[in-house]
């Protein structure tokens, strides 16, 4: 059983007693302190990478049915377990409300089930020949050990789809969680039950566990959400030793409100798209533009939405919770400010709670009057504010919303299926929404463009991350080919140019 009171890592079936440096977990709504990890030390990666090799090589070997029903296992326990424990010890960590927490680990069975099916379904292509006699057709096999390092906002969702992606594929895999959430994530731990030993670890700690995991000969794919930052590090890091890798690195993501928006469903929507787990979403919208037509009524549509979400502890009855740490915080308030010395307008929220002076809260926030010098429009807020711009028409919001670095994802609300047609086709981000935004769906693809990320998650081509292609050749009834050595003497050119010798 897992005890939060002592540091461990977890090599499944075991967690295991942890002897590196320690660190505390705080809660950051009442700042107390919840339980400790422990840094993992070089000797306990050395006899993870052992494990997970060796046991890689036994599931590798299975069939593709018997993985899927092993798999289909997992999906079984994770919807037969009481998650409320997990649910909880997310909260105290990471302080999301409690309904997104238990919603999340709910909803992970279905990337099992999916992927389960998928590799059982698709092991491969048969091309077409290029030769008579020859059977030519594709495998696809794994690449070994996986490393997942893991975001603190959705700790166990996403880890869900790249490990279910990459066992089905036949891989082991190593998880690196979220400092910030490391107590949940061990304690998801034991849905593994079903699996072989070793197949499947979980390593805390912080960048260094990740660097070395990544750098070692034993790893062979890695995967990462995070910041930008950090994701071209990690990128680079896997690059140098030529390991493919999905990131997955963050966005700036912007909603556009048209002539044509459904009001009231666009406000509402907009609340949860700007402030869903405190804006701490990768594919948040922060960006507003808003049509002139409609700008006023939207805006007072969407205050009044606003001003009905409660903040608290996210084992209150609150939807918004505090932010992950101090530093989040003060990135928020330094953003707000900045908006607000070049002309923003605070219309709600823009503070502290008063009555939330312990822990890193802030209110949901709706800023009108930007314009694209502030800083908010360009980086990656990562918290509870809406920064809204006031455009002349629906061109002008297209081409506001594609003047950043980021592409992950953008919405739009909107009646005129013209506008949801070519929003869809010019919008530069990997996901579009229209009238429903943040959806995602385990068959299509979830990723960004420009600094967003490479690779994608869920689908065929989170799939394919973990595995490796073979062109296997085939000739069945055996002949000795004509474009063989040596070749005929007529093949060869004369100098003079007249003819072949």
């Amino acid at each position: 059983m897992f005890d939060p009171e002592k540091p461990v890592h977890y090599l499944h079936p075991h967690y295991l007693p942890s002897t590196g440096s320690r660190m505390e977990i705080i809660n950051p709504a009442s700042l107390t302190i919840e339980g400790e990890i422990a840094n993992t030390t070089p000797d306990e990666i050395a006899l993870v990478l052992k494990a997970a090799t060796v046991a890689q090589k036994g599931w590798k070997q299975l069939d593709a049915k018997t993985r899927a029903t092993l798999l289909h296992r997992v999906a079984n326990k994770i919807e037969a377990t009481d998650m409320r424990r997990c649910a909880e010890l997310m909260v105290r960590e990471m302080g999301k409300p409690y309904p997104e927490a238990i919603g999340e680990v709910a909803n992970c069975a279905g990337a099992f089930r999916y992927f389960a099916e998928m590799a059982r379904d698709d092991g491969g292509k048969v091309a077409g020949t290029t030769q008579t006699g020859s059977f030519q057709y594709a495998r696809y096999e794994p690449v070994g050990v996986s490393v997942h390092i893991m975001p603190f906002n959705f700790p166990i969702l996403l880890m869900c789809w790249t490990v279910a992606a990459s066992l089905a594929a036949g891989n082991a895999c190593i998880i690196k969680p979220a400092l910030a959430t490391t107590l949940s994530t061990l304690q998801f731990m034991g849905v593994f039950e079903a699996l072989p030993d070793g197949l499947v670890s979980c390593l805390p700690g912080g960048a260094d566990v990740a660097q070395a995991l990544i750098a070692s000969p034993m790893t062979h794919a890695v995967a990462f959400t995070g910041s930008v930052a950090a994701g071209k590090a990690v990128a680079m890091a896997a690059a140098a030793q030529m390991k493919p890798a999905v990131i997955e690195a963050g966005g700036s993501d912007p909603l556009i409100i048209t002539k044509h928006a459904p009001l009231g469903i666009a406000a509402a929507g907009a609340v949860t798209a700007a402030f869903h787990m405190s804006g701490q979403v990768c594919t948040s919208a922060e960006r507003f533009f808003v049509v002139d037509a409609v700008h006023d009524d939207f805006i007072e549509a969407f205050v009044e939405e606003t001003r009905r979400l409660r903040v608290g502890p996210g084992l209150s009855r609150a939807e918004i919770g505090p932010l992950v740490s101090e530093a989040a915080r003060n990135k928020v308030i330094r953003l707000v400010e900045d908006a607000k010395s070049k002309g923003a307008k605070v219309v709600t929220g823009g503070n502290i709670p008063a009555d939330q002076p312990v822990g890193w809260f802030f209110e949901p926030t709706i800023l009108t009057d930007c314009t694209m010098d502030m800083a908010v429009m360009h980086e990656e807020c990562f918290g509870p504010v809406a920064s809204v711009v006031r455009v002349r028409d629906f061109d002008e919001a297209i081409e506001l919303a594609n003047r950043s670095e980021f592409g992950l994802g953008a919405s739009v609300f909107t009646t005129s299926l013209e506008e949801a047609m070519e929003a869809a086709e010019r919008l530069e981000a990997g996901m579009v929404w229209v009238n429903n935004p943040l959806i995602d769906n385990d068959a299509l693809p979830f990723g960004g463009w420009k600094m967003s990320g490479i690779g994608r998650e869920l689908s065929r081509l989170g799939l394919d991350t973990f595995r490796r292609s073979k062109m296997v050749i085939v000739d069945h009834k055996p002949v000795r080919q004509g474009w063989w050595y040596p070749y005929p003497d007529d093949w060869f050119y004369d100098a003079g140019g007249r003819k072949h010798v």
